[in-house]
């Protein structure tokens, strides 16, 4: 008999309501795929939390085991760049809303998909960082190559206590950036200040119907909200400024006026970590090998077992969570 192994599994009945349960499955239980992993870390993510509290329509195949982010070490592939024993990390790719996931202890999937880990980093750091660390990477390389350099002035950070945020911080701040931190919870000013912010502001600075212009207060800006506060950051950006924006948590619309992109030439950059192509993958994850200080690390995690994964999934929701949640498997 197959040896079985632990694994969330989400389903949902004939009149759509949807149940999480932990169960047991085997290696032929698992999808298609020419890589087979053991899976060692995993983090939780606010898509996570949708998927498994079914607050929004993350998971679009039924039943599903959620998890879109992993860490490991590769026990079978048929594909050229992966052999037995490798250390590897992945991040999106439909894993854990199309593909079954990272809450289990094993992973099959394409080899395609995954980036090694990068030389001295453990899965545990990997997952520290996770797709929010990797997302927040890709949001700098943007404001990089938009040329929105530290001298060019300030940048904010929405969102700045989740994931994304706290990891963007942290990248800036190292890179020399004037920092301003935005956060609906005042009690994490502390923290984002230790991460390297310069200036913590509340979340209501951005919370009200956005002027089409306003005073110039940054040049660039990470925005994990969008809605009403992405609204607020473009009409606040400096003339040639850019904005990358990677999140929805306040919202899909964009309650703006075109006057910061004609007016002041401000620009847009939208961020997709999902089907990043692999280039970008590989010069993300070595710049977070570089740029991100591993002694930060342990103060944006809080570190669980599989058995926390559904209740830390609820509170992300809910916004109970600080930083990032890395699941030792």
């Amino acid at each position: 008999m197959s040896d079985t192994f632990k694994a969330i599994l989400v389903s949902r009945d004939a009149e759509k309501k949807q149940s999480v349960a932990v169960t047991d499955l085997t290696e032929a239980d698992l999808m298609e795929g020419d890589v087979t992993i053991a899976v060692e870390a995993t983090t939780v993510n606010y898509k996570d939390g949708l998927a498994i509290t079914g607050k929004a329509p993350v998971i679009r195949r039924w039943p599903l085991v959620p998890g879109i982010d992993l860490a490991g070490t590769v026990t079978a592939s048929s594909h050229p760049d992966w052999r037995k024993g490798d250390q590897v990390i992945l991040n999106g790719w439909g894993v854990g809303e199309t593909h079954y996931g990272a809450f289990a202890s094993r992973a099959r999937v394409k080899g395609d998909w995954l980036v090694p880990l990068p030389e001295g980093m453990s899965a545990h750091d990997a997952m520290t960082i996770g797709t929010a660390g990797y997302t927040a990477m890709l949001c700098v390389m943007a404001l990089e190559r938009h040329g929105i350099v530290p001298d060019r002035g300030p940048v904010i950070v929405t969102g700045a206590a989740g994931g994304v945020g706290s990891v963007a911080v942290s990248i800036l701040s190292g890179l020399g950036y004037h920092v301003i931190a935005s956060t609906g919870r005042a009690a994490e000013s502390s923290y984002l200040m230790d991460l390297g912010a310069a200036e913590v502001i509340t979340r209501d600075e951005l919370a009200q119907p956005a002027r089409p212009l306003a005073k110039e207060r940054w040049a660039g800006g990470v925005d994990a909200v969008g809605g009403q506060t992405l609204a607020n950051v473009l009409s606040m950006t400096s003339y040639g400024g850019a904005v990358a924006a990677c999140g929805m948590a306040g919202g899909m619309d964009l309650p703006a006026s075109v006057a910061p992109f004609i007016l002041r030439g401000v620009s847009l950059l939208g961020i997709d970590s999902v089907m990043a192509p692999k280039p970008i993958r590989l010069e993300a994850w070595r710049r977070l090998g570089t740029d991100l200080d591993s002694r930060k690390l342990a103060g944006l995690s809080t570190t669980i077992g599989f058995d926390g994964i559904i209740d830390a999934a609820r509170d992300i929701v809910e916004g109970r969570i600080r930083g990032r949640v890395v699941v030792d498997m």
